[in-house]
């Protein structure tokens, strides 16, 4: 990493003084499976806090011990959401648009048309076509998982409010950049679009998570 590093504090220097006040890379790394991608979707539009609330009364609702014996070790799978009821699902804190999105995840991943195992062989963009045939999966939830589940080094996550705030404090811009205005300054982190998105959103004191 240090070889990273140095390599984006001379390819950009502005993006280097942030690496050099917040200081070591420090990503929060999810497993690439089922469990994240539900995580992602409950926590869209909600905060960070909010999101880890809901998403622990969907582990425990799903255990099979129930919610008051939760085994945080047992991984949660598509076929414990499509036991729970969709007004159980409600009641747990989610919009009746997210309900949808879930179980529709989960029908498709239990009937095999989404298959997180090969997710690993696939390119970036073969990835996003994969996961975004799920309603309520849309490019920047993959962005996420990409960079959070599957560690991909390379991912510049145009549709992210954190990633755009930076941008516009640290390189002085006068609203938030557009997606092609993103690329022109991301030019110098290839290949390493990820960990300099990381930064840009610890820029803003934020820890960035999925």
């Amino acid at each position: 990493m240090k070889k990273v590093l140095n390599h984006l504090k001379k390819s950009d220097p502005v993006l280097g003084a942030i690496i050099e006040r917040v200081g070591p890379y420090a990503m929060p790394y999810r497993e690439p499976g089922f469990q994240t991608l539900v995580r992602s979707i409950v926590s869209q539009q909600l905060s960070g806090k909010a999101a880890a609330t809901i998403f622990s009364r969907v582990m425990g609702a799903a255990s099979p011990a129930g919610e008051d014996g939760v085994d945080a070790s047992e991984p949660l799978t598509p076929e414990a959401i499509l036991k729970l009821r969709p007004q159980k699902m409600r009641k747990l804190g989610l919009s009746q648009q997210k309900v949808t999105y879930i179980r529709e995840l989960a029908r498709m991943t239990r009937d095999g048309e989404i298959v997180f195992e090969k997710l690993p062989e696939l390119e970036d963009t073969e990835v996003i076509a994969h996961l975004t045939r799920v309603k309520g999966v849309g490019v920047w939830t993959v962005h996420m998982f990409l960079m959070f589940a599957l560690r991909r080094p390379n991912v510049l996550p145009v549709g992210d409010l954190g990633v755009r705030m930076g941008m516009k404090k640290v390189y002085g811009l006068a609203e938030l950049p557009k997606p092609a205005e993103m690329e022109k300054i991301a030019a110098a982190w290839h290949p390493w679009c990820s960990v300099a998105s990381w930064y840009m959103w610890r820029s803003l004191e934020n820890e960035g998570a999925m």
